[in-house]
């Protein structure tokens, strides 16, 4: 009988309750004990959901209490030399330190998981970075599932993920410089998870589903050779992409099973079952985990059932990857609409997906025979569904041309009007957008959301909101102001729900980072706007400023990749119904008088596909959909955009084919890094490089600004240089984000200083 079996499962919680813990703590109205009770409480419900869901064994050690990469680091002690900790002694608060920065110290940097919205917490490599022994987190989690009763799998990131994935930082040539100490450490995780009865240990080696040089891929063998001595069974997990063109390597490694990805891989299968070893595991992962459409039960089933024989007990079956990026529990979801409601699976109703098919294949049919009915009854609802074909939306798509992608002039024309409208000054200074959303004002929004509180009321509320943004931007001496977002849930859910389209969920939160937690809209048909969404708002606080106002829209690469889209057509055609209504806001907003528009694109690169072979047709699908969105205004109209928390070199030319005239990135917590690639490919447009973390409740000096600065200053023309945070500031407090902003402000001043009066160096700002 074939095995059923997961990845990792949410960590959150159904109602957040990880979250709140942590927070709560971090605020000091909690103790670390109450924060580990939770933590624990969560990991008992979720591994009680997969056994009564029928899995055959429950994973241990997808619980972190900020990221798994810095767990792993924990685990192993090779966590950052910087921060002066005992691996050992590594306390909790030591951990928060590291992902969150302190008094003295900037957190590590953070990027993307893949191509997940997922951000995961960069290892920093140096020579002195051991791997000697860590915290016992983990095995106190295998402790308390046996005590449970349960079979265990634990899982791990494997030692090439988590050496590839970090950043060298001194006294190393090559990363792989650290791999045979790196393996000594997992030799001793493993052997120890061995010792406590553990039978199987999931490691997970993502970066297979890469382009790997050669000497990544030649490490594999040398590498698994020698953690197999000292290993329990060893499951080789591969996600988020297909892994043929390893299929001999991966044939060849010394593990006991091995996990693919049928739903990113959808083809690889024949190059693995063709000779595949008879004393090994093939783990499918055929059921969808970073998408929440019910699954084709049947035609999974049809897939696996030719396996069934030749592997038996041999096959598992799973999800495609962690269930980390869907939503915990479709059943807390009671204002959900039935229709849309009765196509969706999030990560508990995954569980019985995967269950379903081990049982039809073991010849149970009939007892599940339920869950195919309302497999079969959701994708015949979709098919014949008439809220998901709009004619008007697929005409308008019809009729794009080339010149609905074009600006009227080129960059250097536009700047130069531009730069005559608005007179700015030199580094000018501005932010991402958003504004501390205080509980005040969610409390506000939540009340108009019930109907306690009537809509003229709500209006007015936050109109106070945006007139207090607006006058602590002046006070400040910000020189490009914004609204401050207070009207706003989310940068895509706010727009998704005033777009025909678009499904809302009550509790589908998903995991970014930490705490963070995001609630992706639901794309389930074409995508229409049916009247302005934002002129209103940016066109009432433009009133109470003579500065420039910008205005703020998610653009529709963002839009499309942090929603759970539609998979009954292409992507790029969804990416383009977004991009025309996006447009339309645009237009309108310039006939409002809003004569800066920023259209946000955090999660370009995010959508690059994983394999440079399908990059440029992603990336030419990607910069039209952001030109169609931006292109219809005039020169002396600026247009904005921000992208964060990624790694751009190499996709900086379609970067530059956006075209946007100002782009702010995220670069502190690099130290500026990411943008020597800007300055070596001659980036031609305005850059906003940002010079502190707004992830952290640190407040820079105004020192530490001015030399990130400087450095900025080294590979972007003056004349091109703005001056703003990393990202926008909805989750800091009003202290943290005045405190570090004036000395934000201060800093510009400074370099103004300089370029006027080069001997004073500006030395009174800096100091203060």
């Amino acid at each position: 009988m074939a095995i059923a079996h997961i990845l990792g499962f949410p960590r959150i919680g159904a109602q957040r309750e990880l979250k709140f813990a942590l927070e709560a703590y971090w605020r000091g109205e909690s103790t670390e004990d109450a924060l580990r009770k939770t933590g624990r409480r969560l990991r008992e419900r979720h591994w009680a959901l997969q056994a009564k869901a029928g899995l055959d064994v429950v994973t241990v050690g997808d619980f972190a209490w900020y990221d798994q990469v810095l767990t792993t680091l924990a685990l192993l002690g090779a966590t950052p030399e910087r921060f002066g900790t005992e691996p050992a002694a590594l306390t909790l608060q030591d951990y928060f330190r590291m992902a969150r920065g302190g008094e003295n110290c900037f957190a590590m940097e953070m990027t993307k998981w893949f191509d997940t919205n997922y951000h995961y917490l960069v290892p920093e490599w140096t020579a002195g970075v051991r791997f000697g022994g860590g915290v016992d987190w983990l095995f106190d989690e295998v402790a308390e599932a046996h005590a449970a009763g349960y079979r265990t799998k634990a899982v791990l990131v494997g030692p090439l993920t988590l050496l590839y994935l970090g950043k060298i930082k001194s006294g190393l040539k090559h990363k792989l410089d650290l791999l045979p100490a790196a393996l000594d450490g997992y030799a001793r995780l493993l052997a120890r998870l061995r010792d406590a009865g553990v039978e199987w240990v999931q490691v997970d080696e993502p970066i297979l589903a890469l382009d790997l040089e050669i000497e990544w891929r030649d490490a594999f063998a040398p590498a698994y050779a020698a953690l197999a001595k000292h290993a329990p069974r060893i499951l080789l997990a591969t996600y988020f992409g297909e892994v043929g063109d390893h299929a001999a390597l991966l044939k060849s490694l010394p593990v006991d099973g091995l996990h693919l990805d049928l739903v990113r891989g959808s083809d690889q299968l024949d190059a693995f079952t063709a000779d595949w070893p008879h004393d090994r595991v093939l783990s499918l992962g055929i059921i969808d985990g970073r998408n929440i459409w019910r699954a084709d039960l049947d035609a999974a089933h049809a897939r696996l059932l030719p396996l069934k024989h030749a592997f038996g007990d041999r096959l598992w079956i799973s999800a495609s990857c962690s269930l980390l990026h869907v939503p915990v529990d479709l059943g807390c979801e009671t204002r959900l609409d039935e229709e849309l409601k009765g196509w969706l699976a999030f990560a508990t109703q995954k569980l019985d997906e995967i269950v379903a098919l081990k049982r039809a294949l073991a010849g149970e049919a009939d007892k599940v025979h339920a869950a195919f009915d309302r497999a079969r009854a959701a994708h015949a609802g979709r098919r014949n569904s008439p809220r998901i074909h709009n004619a008007l939306v697929q005409k308008r798509l019809a009729a794009i041309g080339d010149t609905d992608t074009q600006r009227n002039s080129g960059f250097s024309d536009r700047i130069a009007k531009q730069q005559a409208k608005w007179k700015l000054p030199a580094f000018p200074t501005t932010t991402i957008g958003s504004f501390p959303q205080t509980p005040a004002i969610r409390q506000a929004r939540a009340a108009w959301k019930r109907g306690d509180t009537p809509h003229l009321d709500y209006l007015e509320k936050m109109r106070d909101e945006i007139r207090l943004a607006v006058r602590t931007q002046e006070e400040l001496g910000l020189d490009v102001l914004v609204h401050g977002e207070p009207e706003r849930n989310d940068m895509v859910e706010y727009f998704g729900e005033q777009l025909w389209g678009y499904g809302f969920t009550t509790n589908g939160w998903v995991q970014s980072y930490g705490s963070r937690c995001v609630k992706p809209p639901v794309i389930y048909g074409d995508v229409y706007r049916p009247e302005p969404m934002t002129v209103g708002w940016s066109r009432f606080a433009q009133g109470l400023t003579d500065k420039p106002m910008k205005g703020m829209l998610t653009g529709p690469v963002t839009m499309l990749q942090w929603s759970f889209v539609r998979d009954d057509q292409p992507r790029e055609t969804t990416a383009l119904q977004i991009a025309l209504a996006l447009r339309e806001e645009v237009c309108d907003l310039e006939k409002a008088g809003i004569g800066m528009i920023q259209i946000d694109e955090p999660a370009f690169r995010e959508g690059l596909p994983l394999k440079r072979r399908d990059w440029d047709n992603y990336l030419d699908w990607a910069v039209r959909a952001f030109r169609i969105s931006a292109a219809g205004v005039a020169d002396e109209t600026q247009i904005h955009t921000h992208m964060c928390y990624s790694e751009f070199n190499d996709i900086l030319p379609w970067i530059a084919a956006m075209d946007a005239d100002v782009i702010t990135i995220e670069t502190s917590r690099s130290d500026m890094e990411l943008l020597d690639g800007f300055g070596e490919y001659a980036y031609p447009n305005d850059i906003g490089p940002g010079v502190y973390d707004i992830h952290s409740p640190r407040v820079p000096k105004v020192a530490e600004m001015v030399r990130l600065l400087r450095k900025a200053r080294s590979v972007i023309p003056d004349q091109r240089l703005w001056v703003n945070p990393d990202c926008g500031l909805k989750t800091r407090n009003w202290p943290e984000t005045c405190a570090a902003l004036e000395n934000m402000v201060k800093a510009a001043r400074a370099l103004r200083d300089e370029i006027a009066l080069p001997q004073k160096g500006g030395q009174e700002e800096i100091a203060a």
